[in-house]
């Protein structure tokens, strides 16, 4: 069994930063890249930014500039650093990762139990 763990989320001004944490956790023996999705009131879960093992990332275009993503493979850790937070940037931040459990072979994605951003004016 696997879990992914968040943590960081909050209440903060706009203008303000926020870093989000997400930790996997169970017997794990690869995981292929990582990611954070947000889902907003009345909007459709969307891909903010993704991290694979190599490093390469992508980000939405909304975070781009503001956002960073990065990982620590030992620690089978995910960070979100978010700069000049908006208001629009208030959503509920789920962590996403694919993966291989110790018992292998095949890859499968697993998700957290999200953590609300919420950015005030």
């Amino acid at each position: 069994q696997v879990q992914l763990v968040e943590s960081g989320g909050g209440l903060v001004q706009a203008g303000g930063s926020l870093r989000l944490s997400c930790a996997a956790y169970g017997s794990i023996r690869s995981i292929h890249a990582m990611g954070w999705y947000r889902q907003g009131p009345g909007s459709q879960r969307e891909l903010v930014a993704i991290i694979r093992r190599g490093g390469s990332t992508d980000y939405a275009d909304s975070v781009k500039g503001r956002f960073t993503i990065s990982r620590d493979n030992a620690k089978n850790t995910v960070y979100l650093q978010m700069n000049s937070l908006k208001v629009a940037d208030t959503a509920v931040y789920y962590c996403n990762a694919s993966l291989v459990m110790a018992t292998g072979p095949h890859e499968y994605v697993y998700w957290g139990q999200g953590t609300q951003v919420t950015v005030s004016s």
